[in-house]
C-alpha cells in the first residue's frame, strides 16, 4: 500500500514554548506541563477536551502516564514513542491519522527538559551498542564525527563549511529575543574552536539548555472555529533506517532521503515551493547532510550551497530561522521547536519572519543520524 495522508484535514491551533533557555527550580515534567497550558490557551480549547497525549520525556519511560496525571486528565490514547528528536513528527502522524479517522477530537504534543538548570551537559539513557562500545565512542558526537569526516573525504567539505552553519545559525538568533546565544560569530571564531571529536569542535555543537514546547491539534471543521489562524498539515513521513550509524551503509546519506520525498508527495509540493526549512542541527553536518537528502541541492553540494551565507539572513533559503540547535535552544532534543518554529512562521509571526512564506518543512532527527521524520506544514493560501 501506498501513503494516504489526509492533506489538510488536520491543523495545528495551538503552539508554545516555556522555559527555553534556563529554568532553574523546574522538572522536565513541569517544563512540558506548562507548555501545555499556554499552547492550549492559544488554542482556546480546555484542557479536559484533550483525548490524546503525545510526549517523550528525557527522563521518563513513562512520561505519557505521567503528564497525563500532572495534568489531572484521562486521555483515550497515550503515545510515549521514543526515537530521538524525530519523536515528536512521528508522534505528529499517528495524531493525525487518529484525528482524522475520528479516534481522536484534539491531540497535544509536548516536551520538555531541564538538562541545563540540572547538570549543564547533554544527557541521555541512550547508550552505543555492544558492537560500538569497545571502542569507546563519545555518544552520540563520535558518530557524527564520524559522517562528517566521511563526508569531507568523500565529496570535499571543509571546515569552513561546516562553520558556514555555525556562522548562519547564529546570525538568525541575534535578531530572536528568545534564542539563549547570541553575540559574533565568524568563520575564523569557528576554526579556533575546541576540537572535540575530529572534525567538529565546540562550535559545531548543539547547545545545551532548558526548555518546552507544545502543539495542539484537531479536524479543520474545528480549527477554523478556534482564535489562531489554523496552520494546516499537508504532509507528514517518517523512515528509520538503522539505530547506529555503524550499521549504515552509506554514513552521508541519511533516511532523510525517504521521508523527505514521502511527506512533500503527500504534500503535493517539491523543495522548490518550500518557503522556510526548520532542521534538527545537533551538529552542523546535519544541516548540510540533510539540506541534501531532502533535495535541496544533490548529493556531496551541501557544503557548497551553505557557503556565502546562503542560509543566513537575506540568503537563498531560509533555514533554522530561529536559530536552531546550534544558537537558539538545544533541550536535549530539538525536533518539537523546529516545529514551533514553522508553526510561528506559517501564522506570520516569527521573530525573523519569512514575508509571504506559505510553505514550511521541519525536520527531526533521531539517534546518530538513525530515525528520520520530515513534517510539510501550509497556511490559508496551500488548503
Amino acid at each position: 500500500m501506498g501513503d494516504r495522508f489526509p492533506r489538510a484535514r488536520t491543523a495545528v491551533v495551538g503552539s508554545a514554548t516555556f522555559g527555553v533557555g534556563e529554568m532553574p527550580g523546574y522538572s522536565a515534567l513541569e517544563i512540558a506541563a506548562n507548555a501545555v497550558h499556554l499552547a492550549l490557551a492559544d488554542a482556546g480549547i480546555g484542557l479536559p477536551e484533550v483525548d490524546g497525549l503525545f510526549i517523550a520525556l528525557p527522563d521518563d519511560l513513562f512520561g505519557g502516564l505521567s503528564l497525563a496525571q500532572y495534568l489531572g486528565i484521562h486521555p483515550r490514547f497515550t503515545d510515549n514513542n521514543r526515537a530521538g528528536g524525530a519523536s515528536f513528527m512521528s508522534h505528529l502522524v499517528t495524531a493525525v491519522m487518529m484525528l482524522d479517522a475520528g479516534y481522536l477530537d484534539c491531540a497535544v504534543i509536548a516536551y520538555g527538559a531541564n538538562q541545563r538548570s540540572s547538570g549543564g551537559k547533554l544527557s541521555t539513557p541512550a547508550r552505543p551498542d555492544r558492537w560500538d562500545a569497545p571502542y569507546a565512542p563519545m555518544y552520540p558526537l563520535s558518530f557524527y564525527a564520524l559522517a562528517a569526516a566521511r563526508h569531507m573525504h568523500q565529496y570535499g567539505t571543509t571546515r569552513e563549511q561546516l562553520a558556514e552553519v555555525a556562522v548562519a545559525a547564529r546570525a538568525w538568533a541575534n535578531t530572536n529575543p528568545e534564542a539563549f546565544a547570541k553575540g559574533p560569530l565568524t568563520i575564523a571564531d569557528c576554526l579556533a574552536a575546541r576540537m572535540v571529536s575530529t572534525p567538529i569542535s565546540v562550535r559545531d555543537c548543539c547547545l545545551v539548555t532548558d526548555g518546552g514546547a507544545a502543539l495542539v491539534l484537531t479536524r479543520m471543521d474545528r480549527a477554523r472555529d478556534c482564535p489562531q489562524p489554523p496552520v494546516p498539515i499537508l504532509g507528514a513521513a517518517a523512515a528509520t533506517w538503522y539505530n547506529s550509524l555503524s550499521q549504515a551503509d552509506d554514513v552521508t546519506t541519511t533516511a532523510a532521503a525517504e521521508s523527505g520525498p514521502r511527506a512533500m508527495a503527500m504534500a503535493g509540493v517539491t523543495p522548490a515551493d518550500i518557503d522556510t526549512v526548520q532542521l534538527y542541527d545537533a551538529f552542523t553536518i546535519n544541516t548540510i547532510l540533510f539540506l541534501e537528502d531532502l533535495g535541496f541541492c544533490a548529493k556531496g553540494e551541501g557544503g557548497a550551497f551553505v557557503s556565502g551565507g546562503r542560509i543566513a539572513p537575506g540568503g537563498a533559503l531560509a533555514v533554522n530561522t530561529n536559530g536552531g540547535g546550534l544558537s537558539c535552544c538545544h533541550p536535549g532534543m530539538y525536533g518539537m521547536f523546529a516545529m514551533t518554529e514553522a508553526v510561528r512562521q506559517m501564522r506570520g509571526v516569527a521573530a525573523n519572519q519569512f514575508q509571504g512564506a506559505k510553505v514550511a518543512l521541519a525536520h527531526g532527527n533521531g539517534g546518530t543520524l538513525s530515525a528520520q521524520a520530515t513534517v510539510i506544514f501550509g497556511n490559508a493560501d496551500t488548503v
